[in-house]
């Protein structure tokens, strides 16, 4: 017995309904802002909470732990001449630059990696290892070579982050379905437009995945190489801020510093990665964990 054809139109249609990413029901902003705003101000609260309990009960001396209000005071007053702002821009247009830099060198060669075996190898182990040396073990290195330069600095950000994208990036290759290479091939796609528009495509969300790591990676490296490697030419960013904090002894300073270096960190992943992250998963259908 024959199907009919409105029945086989119904399940194509309904075939093709499951491809189709399912978008959650858009709460009200209030209720969004209730679920993704209010427990992190509850939590700073918390904290804000317990550290001025500490202070009150005086278990440490003051140039041990200070109250939150002299550290909003030195934070107010840095901000307030300018420093503040100057001490940012110094480290964080060398973390940007660093880290692109990173991603060019580190796309290719982890699609070099990935695709060729004797490359892999060669160094897939070496980047493993290089990617869990401590940055700052460049850092010493990269003086004697370079000198108290921008170059120390540069080098040491890349050091830290072309592994970890360059190893995410092979991490989201691998999980790639074989047929997808294959399929290209058949179509007729050379390397060059396979690698474009079938492997980077499919491995985003390993291949994003590596970029937050080589972020975070590359800030760490930086705040590093700020603190060990001082000098005039350099300026004064985030790691000089910290590091003439403890030379002073002056502890406000110091949790000033580890407070914007913290923020930049929160407003990085807030304002880039977590976007993209959400527009990956959502573009595959995973609003689930959204």
């Amino acid at each position: 017995m024959a199907t009919p054809p409105d029945t086989l139109d119904k399940v194509g249609a309904g075939l093709d309904a499951l491809d189709v990413p399912v978008e959650a029901h858009k709460a009200p902003m209030w209720r969004r802002f209730l679920k993704t705003g209010v427990p992190p101000i509850i939590a700073f609260a918390l904290l804000l909470g317990v550290w001025q309990g500490l202070w009150a009960s005086a278990l440490l001396p003051e140039f041990q732990l200070p109250a939150p209000l002299t550290v909003w005071n030195e934070l107010v007053r840095s901000i307030g001449t300018g420093e503040a702002f100057s001490i940012l821009w110094t480290s964080l247009h060398r973390a940007v630059f660093g880290f692109i830099a990173a991603v060019l060198i580190a796309t290719p060669l982890g699609l070099l990696i990935a695709k060729v075996r004797v490359v892999r190898a060669a160094i897939g182990s070496l980047l493993t290892g290089l990617q869990s040396l401590p940055s700052v073990a460049w850092v010493p290195a990269a003086i004697l070579w370079f000198g108290v330069t921008p170059s120390t600095i540069y080098f040491v950000v890349l050091m830290g982050s072309v592994p970890s994208i360059a190893n995410g990036l092979v991490a989201g290759i691998d999980q790639i379905p074989p047929l997808l290479p294959r399929v290209g091939r058949a179509l007729g796609a050379g390397r060059l437009a396979s690698a474009r528009h079938i492997l980077l495509p499919a491995a985003l969300p390993g291949y994003l995945a590596g970029l937050k790591q080589g972020w975070a990676f590359s800030w760490r490296s930086l705040m590093a190489a700020e603190i060990i490697a001082t000098s005039p030419q350099l300026g004064t960013g985030l790691g000089q801020y910290l590091h003439n904090g403890s030379s002073l002894n002056d502890i406000n300073m110091v949790i000033a510093a580890i407070f914007l270096i913290l923020l930049v960190g929160i407003g990085i992943e807030l304002m880039l990665f977590r976007p993209l992250e959400r527009a990956v998963l959502r573009a595959r259908g995973l609003t689930g964990a959204l």
